[in-house]
């Protein structure tokens, strides 16, 4: 294997998890983001935690084939009770997944104590950004790089996020698209948020003809209309 082999997604995950750091990559996937930043020296140690046996005796063959078995261990574990605090785990990555599972795994590793706070975070999180974003903000996180991008027809966030003296309070129009992505404004950007303005115009025609007494959520879904289309014209 070797990096060219990455998915775009994971490349730009890779680029974000920062020199000679020791990570867990939590949900790893055949180790192959581990693997890659190992091979490019990025890295010097990696946990590789799969909660599957399947995508845990993949990864262990992935690692045993790129001769890696001294930097990378792969442990079948739920989540980051994959780490170890004798493993030194100064960077997280949590990638392909929806972000109230990602937010459930970084909730149970706090909790557990897996999860130090000292750590930086690469989350890449499928949908639910918001739900994660939330998390991050009452857990003292700062979010330090967001980025979105396309690949085979979806959208995909990564948020990078580290616990600094400073705590910033987003607020929740900040936590729904992003503190960082709503100052860039890419294209990705703006043809993502139009896709979610056609779908709650859709929702919104359909509660219409609901039955039942359906006000409240109408008043959510235009009020996030209304937040959406500001957003989209640069009022923000």
């Amino acid at each position: 294997m070797n990096e060219n082999q990455l998915s775009e997604r994971l490349k730009r995950v890779g680029e974000l998890v920062p020199e000679r750091s020791r990570v867990a990559d939590i949900g790893s996937d055949h180790a192959y983001l581990p693997v890659a930043l190992v091979l490019q020296n990025k890295i010097e140690f990696a946990v590789a935690g799969e909660v599957v046996n399947g995508p845990f005796e993949a990864a262990k063959k992935q690692v045993r084939k790129n001769g890696l078995t001294e930097q990378i261990v792969v442990r079948l574990a739920n989540g980051l009770d994959a780490v170890e605090a004798s493993d030194n785990v100064n960077a997280v990555t949590i990638c392909g997944m929806g972000g109230v599972l990602i937010r459930d795994i970084l909730d149970a590793g706090w909790r557990n104590q897996r999860l130090q706070g000292n750590e930086r975070l690469v989350l890449q999180p499928n949908i639910g950004e918001k739900p994660l974003r939330d998390w991050l903000t009452e857990h003292g996180y700062t979010i330090l790089e967001e980025d979105i991008l396309e690949e085979n027809n979806k959208i995909y966030e990564i948020i990078v996020a580290a616990r600094e003296k400073m705590r910033v309070a987003y607020s929740e129009k900040e936590r729904l698209f992003g503190p960082i992505l709503l100052k860039k404004q890419s294209p990705i950007f703006q043809k993502k948020w139009q896709g979610e303005l056609k779908q709650r115009e859709t929702i919104l025609a359909q509660l219409a003809k609901a039955a039942g007494d359906q006000q409240a959520r109408i008043q959510q879904i235009e009020k996030e209309i209304t937040e959406i289309q500001e957003v989209l014209s640069n009022e923000s």
